[in-house]
């Protein structure tokens, strides 16, 4: 008996706003560009993480449907994926590393709580050399950017398969 299920097509309750790369090609030539340059010297599954976790702020579902599929596609286990939205009660499901990573993620994304607390920066700062704390940096920004796309552009969720992006 196989406990692997054969992947659902699901139809989108609508269809998107606008197909914003179609008619912005240039824009989104250079949100992969820096997409990619952001992603470089990082940890894949820590990239991954930092994804999903914007994107859970951001609601951008579109995003989450891409970057879960990417971080198991990665190597992250399904209970880390779960736990991320809870992950200040859940943090010995991360590491240190990923746990400053994860609040830094939050301070540059809920901008509206104020700037990102000094408290916060440092914490990332003792957990990550100055050019990989850059690109994290990067990476965040750069979430936070394509998740603005998916969310005002409505992209639907559902259809993502990993390696089919960028």
């Amino acid at each position: 008996m196989s406990t692997a299920q054969e992947p659902v097509e699901y139809a989108p309750e609508a269809a998107p706003r606008l197909q914003w790369a179609q008619h912005a090609p240039e824009v989104y030539r250079a949100m992969i560009r820096l997409d990619t340059a952001a992603r470089q010297g990082l940890d894949p599954q820590l990239y991954e993480l930092v994804k999903i976790r914007a994107s859970q702020l951001n609601h951008c579902a579109f995003c989450l449907d891409m970057h879960t599929k990417d971080a198991l596609a990665a190597g992250e286990s399904v209970e880390r994926i779960v736990q991320l939205s809870a992950w200040e009660e859940s943090r010995h499901f991360y590491t240190e590393k990923e746990l400053a990573a994860i609040e830094l993620t939050e301070a540059v994304t809920v901008l509206t709580d104020g700037f990102v607390p000094d408290a916060v920066y440092e914490r990332a700062a003792k957990q990550f050399e100055e050019a990989e704390l850059a690109q994290l940096i990067a990476a965040i920004t750069v979430i936070n950017a394509w998740n603005r796309f998916g969310v005002t552009t409505r992209m639907a969720p559902g259809h993502y398969q990993p390696g089919q992006h960028k």
